[in-house]
């Protein structure tokens, strides 16, 4: 069995973290705001007010307040300290990056316990005592770039985020696997800084609704297929003696089936995207 030393894992994970995060940014489309080396100004803030210390740019982070800000609200949270080698990494980098609670949540789901964001004994256990940890970090990981993929943020930040995720796998499972041997940086965090990926970022699913509204659902529901149908209905008696009447219900008569078709097709796009994001985010 696998000795783990928890002082060596903060050590290490924090500095492929550290490497991944990169220096400071300020994006306008980042939800984190201006950051430093993964710390946010408002984490930092708050790191400050709880020292009694005066708020000042989180660009003057030192090296003491950095290790205390990350072994407190992103290790300690978690309770890295009781997983394994290697899955603790892998827990923590999304911890930074997307907030505890949802880095948890993905570590939950990849272990089919209650998905709750909380780490508690039920997954602590679940984690330690899993057959294969290499299979536990894809499995983590596929949750987490489902979710990415699901953020508004995705078509800005993505090539980034999936160059930190393949690199955090590599990691992950070697690490788990008990190997200590240097392993490549991703290049992207040393030329341009992650921005960070949370849930508030979620895009909006498509709604069914103009789909609805184009096949109907009965008159009653007032759906424009419905009233399309409503006209037809009135002018149908009147195409017998008339050919202009005659022309205008025909061409009702395909308005209406090409609404209907084009609304089911959209109908089933609508409802498949919105199952996927609710699938990847909830």
């Amino acid at each position: 069995m696998q000795v783990i030393d928890p002082a060596k894992e903060f050590s290490r994970s924090l500095a492929k973290v550290l490497k991944s995060e990169g220096g400071y940014s300020n994006h306008k489309l980042d939800p984190g705001g201006a950051t430093m080396m993964g710390v946010t100004q408002r984490v930092y803030d708050a790191y400050r007010d709880r020292q009694g210390q005066p708020h000042r740019s989180v660009r003057f982070i030192d090296t003491e307040e950095l290790q205390d800000i990350y072994r407190s609200s992103y290790w300690n949270t978690a309770r890295l300290d009781k997983f394994p080698a290697g899955v603790s990494y892998v827990v923590f980098d999304g911890n930074v990056n997307s907030g505890v609670k949802q880095s948890v949540l993905w570590l939950q789901r990849a272990l089919g316990v209650n998905a709750d964001g909380v780490v508690g004994p039920a997954t602590i256990s679940a984690a330690v005592n899993h057959q294969n940890h290499d299979q536990l970090i894809a499995d983590i990981l596929a949750h987490r770039l489902a979710f990415l993929k699901a953020l508004k943020t995705w078509p800005t930040f993505g090539k980034g985020w999936a160059a930190r995720i393949k690199d955090v796998k590599a990691t992950g499972q070697a690490w788990a696997t008990g190997d200590d041997a240097p392993l490549p940086i991703a290049r992207f965090a040393e030329v341009s800084p992650s921005h960070k990926a949370y849930a508030s970022d979620i895009k909006a699913a498509p709604s069914p609704a103009v789909a609805d509204a184009a096949t109907g659902g009965g008159i009653a529901s007032g759906g424009l297929a419905a009233t399309l149908q409503q006209v037809q209905d009135q002018l149908t008696p009147l195409s017998y003696s008339s050919d202009l009447v005659g022309k205008v219900v025909a061409g009702l008569i395909i308005v209406s089936a090409l609404l209907t078709v084009g609304g089911l097709a959209y109908g089933f796009y609508a409802r498949r995207k919105k199952a996927r994001i609710a699938e990847a985010t909830q």
